[in-house]
């Protein structure tokens, strides 16, 4: 069994729990009588660390082990929950993040946690109020350990868990499992017994590693130390299972002695590397309700029936009945297509979740007031856009924080609030789905785009002549554009907008900006539902076929060559009264080919309120098309996203608008006034 499978699980698991712990966390700072919020993190830690230890990352394992440790204290009202114990919880969740991200990368989370881990024994033990200390002074001392334990199998931090569990009337129980000889399936049998065990308890150790076991690298014998409340009796009926056998089962019992332990490092490298040594694919999960699965099967189980009826047909020649199964086959995979693009449904609140507490350490460090609204929470998208939207919203996060919302005093002085609002929200419109990231800050200031863009030559004094108000804001989006007059850690070097705007035209999205001076500034982001299947307006360029999805097109309108106009340089036609610049196909993808038509078609697309027109030869018509990439030595193609093969075997480009809709207005003299 692949233990990337299990790891990438636990790494999946893990941020949620990260997730859970910095809302928590960030509720718990502004009400902390919130004994709910204390219970939810507390769970949150001690899975986490029951997980960690499990898959063998010890000092994941520690770190949440002290976690765990002062919020039972501040809990039972032992400790008085302040603003240096939230940051401190705050940074120990950023170094949980850190060691999670070097283990997906393969690495050993190995940071150094001496100073983190002693300001939690500080906080521990300096913020006990004078009345409970001194009545534990009074009470007998913990039993120390002596150091031969720690070499006789467990680490410190195992030895504080036992002595922790046994303090609290837990039994800790060495299992010794043994598989019978003609098991098959050894990692199968042992995930088995796992899940069973894990459901009355804890396990803290098992013998050889948990990667080993998954990776059948032991023979047929393997020890488990489990945390449990259950007597053996229980244990025994978890453990009933084929081909499993209980060889031997007893409780741990740790000596005392008066000598204390000396701190001794966690040493973890062999532990949690990899038996190859090398790093391991994580493989992509998504969770998906029970109920899509049983209607994927049921869908399934239809397509089988109607293979057996094609077969059927062959042999006797029944042509009434075949086109009666080409009908049910063509209902069925349409109804199994819509299943499986909802398979692939996330919920966007797994992205959402990460800003409140960005949010919180931005206006700490920039001295501001913020309150983020967050709506559309449940909105679900495709899987792959999922993982790749969170950047580009995080830079318009930070973008509204640092540059358009005002410091308290500022607004004061503009009659606002001291506080200021940023929103984020989401929400189905059709086939796609609409992200708005919307600030009441000051806004955009046009004149200083417009000395900006004229200093950093991103148009010529000429062009920007020509420009409406939203075309000059339009410009935010150009490489290198930015009008912060100081650098900061948080926006200003130039690297951002231009970013934003690639990485979703890779998607196949738009993204616009709106903005009112003085009132604030709202950035609109539509994205295809998923990325798998579309709707496409097939064209014909030359003798080449394009696909231009249908999400981009405004309306299409056939063209006489003698009516196209030259304005700057441009191409133009007049559509409707106004002027709609045009981009040639051809031209830009550079298409073989000399035929001249004596009639053209034009295929207006549009990215927010800006609008070209695609010169095409010929119109073929809409159809659902299935995106495949391109491949490693044709992924650089400028212009194009994909492909995608056709009923007849043809092969039809995907064209990506949004790179075509850039160069196509910035060659020879743009026009923007449309």
């Amino acid at each position: 069994m692949d233990v990337s499978r299990y790891l990438d699980l636990f790494l999946e698991e893990s941020m949620e729990h990260l997730q859970t712990l910095n809302l928590g966390l960030l509720s718990l700072e502004k009400d902390s009588n919130r004994l709910d919020l204390l219970d939810e993190i507390f769970r949150a830690a001690h899975t986490l660390k029951g997980m960690s230890a499990t898959m063998g990352y010890d000092p994941v394992a520690q770190l949440t082990h002290k976690m765990e440790s002062l919020l039972e204290k501040i809990k039972e009202r032992k400790i008085l929950l302040n603003q240096e114990i939230v940051n401190t919880l705050f940074q120990c969740v950023d170094a949980l993040e850190k060691m999670l991200l070097m283990i997906r990368e393969g690495e050993t989370p190995e940071l150094d946690l001496k100073n983190l881990l002693k300001k939690l024994n500080n906080l521990e033990k300096s913020q006990v109020i004078k009345e409970v200390e001194q009545e534990r002074n009074k009470q007998k001392s913990p039993p120390k350990f002596q150091q031969e334990e720690l070499e006789s199998g467990f680490n410190e931090y195992e030895i504080n868990v036992i002595h922790e569990a046994l303090s609290k009337g837990f039994n800790v129980w060495k299992i010794m499992i043994s598989l019978s000889p003609d098991c098959l399936m050894k990692s199968v049998r042992a995930f088995m017994v796992f899940r069973n065990l894990e459901s009355l308890g804890e396990i803290i150790k098992a013998v050889p590693p948990v990667q080993d076991i998954e990776d059948e690298k032991f023979d047929r014998e393997f020890t488990l130390f489990l945390v449990s409340k259950e007597e053996s009796t229980e244990i025994e009926q978890a453990l009933n299972i084929s081909e499993i056998a209980i060889k031997s089962m007893e409780k741990v019992k740790v000596k005392k002695s008066k000598g204390s332990v000396p701190h001794k490092p966690i040493k973890t490298k062999n532990k949690t590397q990899f038996a190859s040594g090398k790093k391991h694919q994580v493989y992509q999960t998504v969770r998906v309700d029970i109920g899509r699965l049983d209607k994927l099967m049921n869908l399934v189980g239809e397509l089988v029936i109607n293979k057996t009826r094609l077969e059927q047909i062959y042999l006797s020649n029944d042509w009434r009945g075949l086109h009666e199964t080409i009908e049910q086959i063509n209902h069925i995979t349409t109804d199994l297509q819509m299943v499986v693009q909802n398979v692939r449904m996330v919920s966007i609140e797994q992205v959402f979740n990460r800003f409140p507490r960005m949010v919180r350490d931005l206006t700490k460090e920039l001295g501001k007031e913020v309150d983020l609204i967050l709506e559309g929470k449940d909105t679900e998208l495709d899987r792959t856009v999922i993982d790749e939207i969170g950047d580009p919203l995080v830079h318009l996060i930070r973008n509204a924080i640092d540059h358009g919302l005002e410091p308290p005093k500022e607004r004061e002085v503009s009659h606002k609030s001291p506080t200021g609002m940023l929103k984020l929200s989401a929400k189905h419109e059709g086939n796609q789905v609409s992200i708005c990231v919307e600030d009441d800050g000051r806004g955009l200031d046009v004149e200083a785009i417009r000395c900006k863009v004229l200093e950093n030559k991103i148009v010529t004094k000429s062009q920007l002549e020509t420009m409406d108000e939203q075309a000059i804001v339009n410009l935010i989006f150009e490489s290198g554009f930015s009008t912060a007059k100081v650098v900061t850690n948080v926006s200003g070097r130039g690297v951002g907008l231009d970013v934003v705007k690639n990485k979703i035209v890779a998607l196949n999205g738009q993204v616009s900006v709106e903005t009112k001076k003085g009132q604030g500034t709202r950035f609109l982001i539509k994205l295809p539902l998923t990325l798998a299947i579309i709707q496409a307006l097939l064209v014909k360029v030359q003798e080449e076929i394009f696909a231009i999805p249908l999400v981009n097109i405004d309306e299409t309108t056939d063209l006489e060559p003698k009516k196209i106009k030259n304005i700057q340089g441009q191409p133009t036609m007049v559509l409707r009264g106004k002027v709609l610049p045009l981009v040639y196909i051809k031209k830009i993808l550079e298409v073989p080919g000399d035929k001249e038509a004596e009639e053209l078609n034009v295929v207006v697309v549009q990215k927010g309120k800006q609008k070209i027109g695609l010169v095409v030869e010929d119109l073929i018509g809409q159809q659902e098309i299935v995106i495949s990439s391109l491949g490693k030595l044709l992924s650089g193609l400028p212009g194009i996203v994909g492909a995608s093969i056709l009923g007849d075997g043809t092969v039809a480009l995907i064209l990506d608008i949004g790179t075509l809709f850039w160069e196509g207005i910035s060659c020879g003299e743009s026009i923007y006034s449309f």
